[in-house]
C-alpha cells in the first residue's frame, strides 16, 4: 500500500465471510465501482486463499490487505498471501512492531484516548477508532483537540450519509463493511446492490473535499 495514494481516496472496504466462489464477481464489482482499497479479514474461512485469489483477479487494480490480524501467525499467513497492509481490532504490539520494522502500513484498533495515543506512539500508520458508531463525530472532534497530529480511521457505523461529518470532525479516513458486503447480497449474487452501495460512499468524496474536511 502506498499511503499517499490511499489518502487520495481515504475509504477502505472490509470483507468478512465471503466464499471462494464469490470472490471473482465481488472483486470485479469493487473495482468497477471505483473503490481502490479493500481488506479481507483473517477470521474469514480460507482467508489466505481469498486474498491470493483476489490479487490474481485484481491485477494491481485494487490495493488488498488483511484485517482482524490477531497474532504473528495470522500476520505471516496474511503477508504470505500477498496482503500489502494490516488491520487489527486492537493494538497488538508484536504485530505492529513487525509492520513498522518492515515498513508495512498498519492500522491498529483503539477507542479510548490512552489506547489511541499508545497505538500512534507505537508506529501506527493510522489508528482505527473502533467501534465509532457509539460515539459519533463529536468524539473525533474531542480527540483531535490534544492529538491533532494523530491520523484516525473511522470504523463501524460509518454510512454514506454521515461520512462527511466524520471527516469534518477529524477523521483522516473511513471504512465500511457489513452494511455494503451484506451476507444476503453475497448469497443472492446481488453484486449490483453492492456496487451501488460502494458508489454511494465514493460520490460523497468531492463534497468532503469541497467543504475542506480533515487533512487526508
Amino acid at each position: 500500500m502506498d499511503i499517499l495514494e490511499f489518502k487520495k481516496q481515504p475509504i477502505m472496504g472490509i470483507v468478512r465471510g465471503a466464499k471462494l466462489e464469490q470472490i471473482e464477481p465481488l472483486i470485479e464489482t469493487v473495482i468497477s465501482s471505483g473503490l481502490k482499497t479493500l481488506e479481507i479479514t483473517m477470521n474469514t474461512k480460507d482467508a489466505p486463499q481469498l486474498i491470493q485469489r483476489a490479487r490474481s483477479i485484481a491485477q494491481k487494480r485494487l490495493v488488498l490487505g488483511a484485517g482482524t490480524v490477531l497474532d504473528m501467525d495470522s500476520l505471516k499467513r496474511a503477508l504470505d498471501s500477498g496482503a500489502t497492509f494490516i488491520v487489527m481490532p486492537v493494538l497488538i504490539k508484536d504485530v505492529l512492531g513487525y509492520c513498522v520494522k518492515n515498513k508495512i502500513p498498519a492500522f491498529p484498533g483503539a477507542l479510548t484516548p490512552q489506547e489511541i495515543y499508545s497505538a500512534w506512539d507505537s508506529g501506527a500508520t493510522m489508528v482505527k477508532v473502533f467501534p465509532v458508531k457509539f460515539f459519533g463525530p463529536d468524539y473525533f472532534r474531542e480527540i483531535k483537540g490534544p492529538f491533532d497530529d494523530i491520523e484516525l480511521l473511522a470504523c463501524a457505523g460509518v454510512t454514506a450519509q454521515n461520512m462527511n461529518e466524520d471527516f469534518a470532525s477529524g477523521a483522516s479516513a473511513v471504512s465500511f463493511g457489513a452494511s455494503v458486503f451484506k451476507k444476503e447480497w453475497l448469497e443472492n449474487k446481488d453484486y449490483q446492490s453492492i456496487g451501488s452501495a460502494i458508489k454511494a460512499y465514493l460520490e460523497k468524496l468531492p463534497l468532503r473535499k469541497k467543504e475542506g474536511g480533515a487533512k487526508c
